[in-house]
């Protein structure tokens, strides 16, 4: 590879930065799953239609398969494996376990990833709202009833931490 093909980012991924040397072609699945070694992002379609990819990128869901590494220099990133609490998984990934939305796994990843994006915004949903806002995530096994019923406990279980906390 042409030195000029080459490019230093920054990244910020889960809270920890990253100085890394890239091609300016890499995908930021590519930098992730290659380079940092975070395999909890998966490559699907590898034109963003699937949502097998998807990280938040300063807090909104991203298709990381098409989107190109430079553009996320500077950026904070989160990927499935910076929703955890430690080893605790979040309220989120608990509910897809308890829930039995879990069948292949492939696709979850994904699926909370956007999930953790939509509850911040909309705290109370629909099922229709759940739906519509996991459009972009595509699932072969589980018909999305379970993953929507996750969503569903997941979002009734924040509200009922967040009493708590405030009570």
């Amino acid at each position: 590879m042409a030195h000029e093909d080459r490019q230093m980012i920054t990244l910020t991924v889960n809270g920890t930065e990253h100085h890394l040397e890239i091609s300016r072609r890499q995908t930021l699945l590519e930098v992730l799953r290659d380079r940092l070694h975070l395999t909890g992002a998966k490559y699907g379609c590898g034109t963003g239609d699937c949502g097998t990819c998807m990280v938040l990128i300063d807090g909104e869901p991203t298709t990381s398969c098409n989107y190109v590494a430079r553009r996320a220099d500077g950026k904070q990133i989160t990927t499935i494996e910076g929703l955890t609490a430690g080893e605790r998984l979040s309220p989120l990934q608990q509910a897809f376990v308890d829930a039995g939305a879990v069948q292949c796994g492939f696709c979850i990843p994904g699926m909370i990833v956007t999930a953790t994006a939509f509850l911040r915004r909309t705290p109370n949903p629909s099922r229709a709202e759940i739906a519509q806002a996991l459009d972009g995530n595509l699932c072969r096994c589980t018909g999305y009833v379970k993953i929507i019923d996750a969503v569903e406990l997941a979002a009734r279980r924040m509200r009922e931490a967040e009493g708590v906390q405030r009570g």
